[in-house]
């Protein structure tokens, strides 16, 4: 597997109907959407989009093979705690926001593979390049909190080559290396 850049997807929904279908809207104050990148050969760069929104359509009620997610993410809500990178990471060499305002993701199955456990396979969009990922998701949970709402909490993860989406900025570093990791082959 090709990866550079690797995003961790943490979701609390909250139900808006109960029924054999079931659409659950995002609780931003409980959720998150986090990436890491390899910088400078030796240190790992996490940051987080600030802005997002997911509806995730429950299909059944017992578990939820079959589901569907839908999420955007703002591009220019890039948060890595420091301006100057974030700055850079709005324009062209990145993510060029100003013309590509939005990431979306549109799942095309939600399969169960264990216990908790689900592969939810969908079209991720960055730049306007459309690629096939494979999110491994973990449903943490079902609570109901103080004001009486049934929440579920979702972590999904994966990792894509950035290359892929036409973020192609790098620089070789004096002592060997890239500034920003190259696309690699995992052993698994």
């Amino acid at each position: 597997m090709n990866r550079l850049l690797s995003a961790a997807l943490g979701l609390t929904l909250v139900a808006s109907g109960a029924s054999a279908e079931t659409t659950w809207k995002l609780d931003n104050a409980h959720s998150a959407v986090k990436f890491s990148v390899t910088h400078m050969v030796i240190a790992e760069v996490p940051g987080n989009f600030r802005e997002f929104d997911v509806t995730f359509t429950q299909k059944g009620s017992t578990d939820f093979a079959g589901s569907s997610l839908a999420a955007t993410i703002k591009t220019a809500s890039i948060n890595t705690d420091n301006e100057g990178r974030d700055k850079h990471l709005r324009s062209d060499d990145f993510f060029n926001a100003e013309k590509f305002p939005a990431i979306t993701f549109k799942s095309t199955s939600f399969e169960k593979t264990g216990t908790d456990t689900y592969i939810i396979k969908g079209e991720l969009t960055i730049r306007d390049v459309t690629k096939p990922v494979v999110l491994t998701g973990r449903y943490t949970g079902t609570v109901k909190d103080p004001w009486g709402n049934t929440k579920i909490g979702f972590k999904a993860t994966t990792a894509i080559n950035r290359f892929d989406y036409g973020l192609k900025w790098n620089k070789a570093l004096e002592a060997g290396g890239w500034s920003l990791a190259k696309p690699w082959t995992s052993p698994c």
